[in-house]
């Protein structure tokens, strides 16, 4: 998983504080790997405005956007899990939500992105099979 930062340094501070990751190692100076997650996080450092693909209409931006792609935290304890993240730099996004599979907040991270942690209860998104309910409702 990548995540593009416009401040390596500002990036793992923040993702090692937030959600107790750990850099595994430097790959050269504009990568760097955070380990501790169920699977690698990849911070990458790439400049505001730089175009993401070839003939892209838009640079790079890292104020507040919106994605359909964001990640998941999965956490013991919710409001352990936001304090720590919003002291980190992390900004909550309307209020902590109840669903049939437990609970979330939505925040986004210093650099634009959304994220969401999660706790979940009972069989988790197994729950949602019992009731028919969506995920994110």
């Amino acid at each position: 998983m990548n995540i593009d930062v416009d401040d390596l340094e500002r990036g793992i501070l923040f993702y090692t504080r937030a959600f107790e990751l750990g850099v595994g190692r430097h790959l050269g100076e504009s990568v760097v790997e955070l380990v501790g997650a169920r699977v690698p996080i990849y911070l990458l450092a790439k400049h505001p405005e730089t175009p993401p693909f070839d003939g892209a209409s838009a640079g790079r931006n890292y104020d507040r956007h919106w994605t359909p792609v964001h990640l998941d935290f999965v956490v013991d304890g919710l409001e352990v899990a936001l304090r720590r993240a919003e002291a980190a730099g992390a900004r909550l996004e309307g209020s902590i939500s109840d669903q049939v599979w437990g609970r979330m907040a939505r925040i986004s991270d210093p650099f634009g992105h959304g994220l969401c942690l999660l706790e979940f209860k009972g069989r988790g998104y197994d729950e949602i099979e019992s009731t028919g309910s969506g995920a994110n409702e």
